[in-house]
């Protein structure tokens, strides 16, 4: 996976932030979500990088990139905090603005770049979410089975860490392999790399302290930004799986509309792992927009 590309990390602050680098030309910043790493982009991200500069990062807590111990207030697992870490890895090779192309809690991380430091991100893409906000507000039996994890995670430590710690592949295929597609889209390299990861002890705690913050002081910066009126001011993109949990229980659109007036998307014939799933045509709407 990632044949040509360079390791990019970078200490930033507190943390080291793994990441890889490839291409040419403007810079494209890749997040992924939960429970994954950079590896989610490996279908993606050689095509990518004929048009870009392509960093792909491991969020904190997660892959290879650094999981400290979490703060009382789960502060230092903020989505604030987590893009903190992309800004200051970008800025670090040289790039103070950039687009950034987000799946899953990466989708969050970068939308609350966008709302930060509008000056650093000149085109947002997020794949298979909606705001946070919304989610859990508007949560439903359907949207509370399907994403368990969501009310799991969240619980005290370490209960949820150690049952993750007791059977971390049991856990992936759980999570990732219990979406519409089941475990095909994942490439044997791909899901190696999750589960190595995932196998850390320290992953279970980064992980669930990213659920935490979503549920506490994320909820609280939301809320306090949209009351004062602050919006995603760059274009934005907003794709989502018809079969996934997050079209069928939300109107993703409608949703980021309330935060931006500059957003299109539309619903791709696929589940939740977008980029694993539907290469080619992510692809197809990812670079006309990015191009512009």
């Amino acid at each position: 996976m990632f044949e040509g590309f360079t390791e990019a990390s970078v200490q930033t602050g507190d943390v080291r932030i793994h990441a890889v680098k490839g291409g040419s030309g403007p810079a494209l910043l890749l997040l992924h979500g939960h429970p994954q790493t950079h590896a989610i982009w490996h279908k993606v991200a050689p095509a990518l990088a004929e048009h870009f500069t392509v960093i792909a990062a491991d969020l904190r807590g997660y892959g290879d990139s650094s999981k400290p111990q979490g703060a009382a207030d789960h502060a230092n697992y903020s989505k604030r905090r987590m893009a903190l870490d992309q800004i200051e890895l970008m800025s670090s090779h040289g790039f103070t603005s950039f687009a950034v192309l987000g799946h899953d809690r990466g989708g969050r991380v970068a939308a609350r770049m966008a709302l930060d430091h509008p000056n650093a991100v000149t085109q947002l893409v997020t794949l298979d979410v909606a705001p946070t906000v919304a989610m859990y507000e508007q949560t439903s039996f359907e949207f509370a089975r399907a994403y368990w994890h969501w009310f799991f995670l969240v619980r005290p430590a370490p209960f949820p860490e150690t049952l993750i710690r007791a059977d971390p592949d049991l856990y992936l295929k759980q999570t990732i392999g219990a979406r519409s597609a089941g475990l095909s889209p994942f490439t044997p390299d791909a899901y190696a790399a999750y589960l190595r990861c995932l196998s850390d002890p320290a992953t279970a705690h980064g992980i669930c302290e990213d659920y935490r913050a979503s549920i506490t002081i994320d909820l609280e910066h939301d809320r306090a930004d949209f009351a004062a009126g602050k919006r995603i001011e760059c274009p934005f993109l907003a794709l989502w799986g018809a079969h996934g949990v997050v079209g069928q229980c939300f109107d993703p659109l409608a949703e980021w509309r309330r935060w931006s007036a500059r957003v299109s998307g539309e619903a791709l014939p696929c589940g939740h792992y977008i980029a694993e799933e539907a290469p080619a045509l992510l692809l197809d709407r990812v670079l006309p927009f990015l191009q512009r």
